[in-house]
């Protein structure tokens, strides 16, 4: 199983092609055999959940069922997104920056659109090095007002983290379906940042 996430940030007179983009993108995607499962995807500001969108930036999620070993992360790399022809053009015709991470799915659980797009994997493993975690939530509209009056120190604490890399806010739908991408140094340090936050 192979994920990509890729992050793509356009010029600042250009944050509307990104909305375009939106639209256009399902097309290429849609018809790419290799792809199980793709999202297209907003961005907040501040590098988590945000109520003001980033019109500049947008993300692209794949996913493709092949297996990915260590010989094969260039073929991984070589294989997503960016590089379907017109993607790659369009990033490169709008002068746009483009920040792609693949990824090997180890553990999690949930289900996204009603399916396990990233196959069934286990809730825990004994992996201890460099991890990267994707923490969707969809909120309930009588939640809506407590949840963002709590964003911005949820976030301020998870820059000051030990072990905290880098993480970006991206999202289905405005306020509601939101989603957190994180890196973080090791599972451990991921933990314990969510075991203070709960305290």
């Amino acid at each position: 199983m192979i994920c990509t996430l890729t992050i793509v940030r356009y010029p600042k007179y250009l944050g509307f092609v990104g909305i375009l983009s939106m639209a256009i993108f399902h097309f290429p995607l849609f018809l790419n055999k290799k792809i199980s499962f793709y999202k297209l995807m907003g961005c907040g500001k501040n590098g988590t959940f945000d109520k003001t969108p980033d019109w500049r930036q947008w993300a692209t999620l794949t996913v493709d069922s092949a297996a990915l070993t260590e010989d094969s992360w260039a073929t991984a790399f070589n294989s997503h997104p960016t590089t379907v022809t017109f993607l790659k053009k369009w990033f490169k015709f709008f002068h746009a920056e483009v920040l792609t991470i693949v990824l090997q799915p180890i553990e999690g659980h949930g289900t996204w659109d009603g399916k396990t797009v990233f196959g069934n994997l286990p809730k825990q493993t004994d992996y201890e090095g460099l991890i990267a975690v994707l923490t969707r939530a969809t909120i309930r509209l009588n939640k809506l007002k407590n949840f963002w009056e709590n964003v911005d120190a949820v976030a301020s604490q998870m820059i000051g983290a030990k072990g905290f890399v880098t993480s970006f806010g991206i999202g289905e739908v405005p306020f509601i379906k939101q989603a957190t991408f994180s890196i973080w140094d090791s599972k451990a340090d991921m933990k314990n940042f969510a075991y203070n936050l709960h305290q």
